[in-house]
């Protein structure tokens, strides 16, 4: 079931029209969470391996396919998606070959939209959601983890206009993975202190995510609950039907 769907029962609601095929979208949300645990997981493994940072962008550029698989059951919806992670991606990638050449900034900003963009079509989705299961779920939690990477680029995007906008142990650069394991850290409210925002730039951006990590997860709860708690709705009997 796409995330896409109407509020009703899967089984009765009417297929929409859509620019791939609808086994495209079956499990999307599930395959998204599971990208998303993937990149998390393997994230801090690949950056001492040769190739670690090819295998950085290449994980990341699967996030974003599977993202726009996630949200894009909709036409319209897929293509909003994919007119934003296409430059993302080709940005990421550009820079990734000639860093010389092509600013971070080409894809700092896209993809810092497109991620907004597919964390707000989760919040939609479970919001709207009539029952909770699978889909429900780990559009849940895909939803919180991207949080986590939406801030990312704005971390880095920080550093990078002000080198001073971060307090960071010996030795060490706001890198991607610094980047990374702040953005979650924060989103997570530990705050080790290892890395301190210093700038009021940085700090308003810890300060949102933050929050917005706050608000995320109290929304999340309250809707799941609210959805798990109410009584299902009753049907016509088969008899009565016209």
């Amino acid at each position: 079931m796409s995330l896409s769907s109407p509020p009703t029962d899967p089984q009765l609601a009417p297929q929409r029209k859509t620019l791939l095929p609808r086994v495209f979208f079956r499990y999307s949300a599930i395959e998204l969470l599971v990208v998303l645990l993937l990149l998390i997981i393997t994230a801090p493994l690949v950056q001492d391996l040769p190739a670690g940072d090819l295998m950085e962008v290449a994980l990341l550029t699967l996030v974003m396919v599977s993202a726009v698989l996630a949200i894009g059951g909709r036409r319209r919806t897929f293509i909003v998606a994919l007119l934003l992670v296409i430059p993302a991606i080709v940005g990421k990638w550009a820079n990734h070959l000639s860093p010389s050449l092509v600013s971070p900034f080409v894809y700092l900003v896209p993809a810092t939209l497109f991620f907004l963009f597919v964390v707000g079509q989760l919040i939609n989705f479970i919001l709207r959601s009539p029952r909770v299961e699978a889909n429900v779920l780990c559009a849940g939690l895909s939803g919180y983890l991207l949080l986590g990477i939406l801030w990312t680029p704005l971390y880095l995007a920080a550093w990078r206009w002000n080198s001073a906008a971060f307090n960071m142990p010996a030795g060490a650069t706001m890198d991607g993975f610094s980047a990374f394991y702040f953005s979650f850290i924060t989103l997570a409210t530990v705050g080790y202190g290892d890395i301190a925002p210093v700038s009021k730039a940085a700090r308003m951006l810890a300060v949102t995510e933050a929050v917005a990590g706050l608000f995320y997860v109290a929304v999340l709860i309250s809707r799941l609950v609210a959805i798990y708690s109410s009584p299902p709705p009753t049907q016509t009997p088969p008899s009565e039907v016209r």
